[in-house]
């Protein structure tokens, strides 16, 4: 009986881990640029992909800093 219920345990643990993983997980980079170029063209201001990607990187690099 001991067995079984730390099998449940271990296998309860890891749904909830592979759960947490799946709504924590980053977007894909092309789904954040597109949420980017989104919010900037609310704002007013219209940029290229060109432009995105050389924010991002900009960005990218400022926080690896």
């Amino acid at each position: 009986m001991n067995n079984l219920s730390v099998l449940y345990a271990f296998l309860g643990g890891a749904i909830v881990g592979a759960g947490a993983a799946l709504l924590l997980a980053p977007e894909k980079g092309e789904d954040l640029r597109a949420k980017i170029k989104e919010i900037l063209r609310k704002k007013g201001i219209l940029c290229s992909e060109t432009e995105i990607d050389a924010l991002v990187e900009q960005l990218t690099n400022e926080i690896d800093d």
